[in-house]
């Protein structure tokens, strides 16, 4: 074989290997046998963490940024800054300091993760469990190697660490496929600002819509949630921005302020219908809204901003 075709060889195992990998991580998608623990653990998660400001902090509502996803830095690059000087010499004290960071960030890192897996649909959940099971192992691993490294044996901790960091790499891979591949905690909303040209747009008739009942209209490609409480119409995007549930078929509340809300009949995700504002997560997105008037008894409506 000459090194033409030993090349081309290497490329295509290569390329063999990855798309093994691609597929065994597709078919976690529907791997059925996991929803027995996943139905108790979300069941236990239910339980344990009620909605309220807790869970609403933890799945990052405040921030209008799902928490989880910016936590995971600090365990990730403490553990990787770890192994990095655990390759050079008198680096022992500066190691240690830095797995023990990494165990504490990874405290409120998993906290939030549980929060949010917990509200995920059955595919993500299914994903997310052995995600969650390969970062739980990475951080006994290095709670191995901390008490290994305090002990005074340096060469055990490195070689728990080192263990842990590749059981790390290998959760991070499924928390990437989770967020990019099966989009958990994206927005699912439609983005009205490139679907809907500017300018007003007629809806429909004002006086079919029921008072103080929501209603699904369409515009274009966009579905659309409309409640009229006397002569006041609001219309947000229908799909919720936390995994796309119709807001239309949720239940109408308010919130202490007495502002008209709706929550959605998925996952109990709460927006006032002003403005799309969250009240309660687990979505942290704003959902679109529309600025409404009624021209000649014909509803219009425009995106907002």
């Amino acid at each position: 074989m000459n090194r033409r075709s030993s090349n081309i060889f290497r490329r295509g195992a290569r390329a063999q290997a990855t798309q093994r990998l691609a597929d065994a991580t597709d078919n976690l998608e529907h791997a059925s046998g996991l929803d027995r623990t996943i139905r108790v653990l979300s069941n236990v998660v239910r339980r344990t963490l009620p909605p309220g400001p807790l869970k609403d902090v933890l799945h990052g509502v405040p921030f209008g940024h799902p928490a989880h996803t910016p936590l995971t830095d600090v365990p990730i690059g403490c553990w990787v800054s770890s192994a990095i000087l655990d390759l050079m010499p008198g680096t022992a004290r500066a190691s240690q300091a830095l797995v023990a960071a990494g165990l504490a960030g990874a405290v409120p890192t998993v906290l939030t993760g549980i929060a949010d897996w917990s509200a995920l649909h059955r595919e993500q959940q299914r994903v997310g469990l052995v995600h969650a099971s390969a970062t739980a192992t990475a951080s006994m691993l290095y709670s191995a190697s901390l008490a290994a490294r305090y002990q005074g044996r340096d060469g055990a901790g490195k070689a728990f660490g080192f263990a842990g960091l590749t059981v790390l790499l290998g959760g991070t891979y499924l928390g990437g496929h989770l967020a990019f591949r099966q989009a958990a905690g994206a927005s699912h909303a439609d983005q009205t600002s490139h679907l809907v040209a500017t300018g007003w747009h007629d809806l429909c008739a004002a006086d079919e819509l029921p008072d103080g009942w929501p209603v699904h209209r369409r515009l274009g490609y966009i579905s659309l949630f409309v409640l009229r409480e006397g002569d006041e119409i609001n219309v947000l995007a229908d799909r919720c921005s936390h995994l796309a549930g119709p807001l239309h078929q949720g239940r109408v509340t308010s919130d202490d302020n007495a502002e008209t809300c709706i929550v959605c009949p998925w996952h109990g995700s709460t927006f006032r219908v002003r403005d799309g504002s969250v009240v309660h997560g687990p979505a942290t997105a704003r959902q679109p809204y529309f600025e409404t008037r009624v021209t000649d008894g014909v509803v219009q409506v425009r995106p907002a901003g």
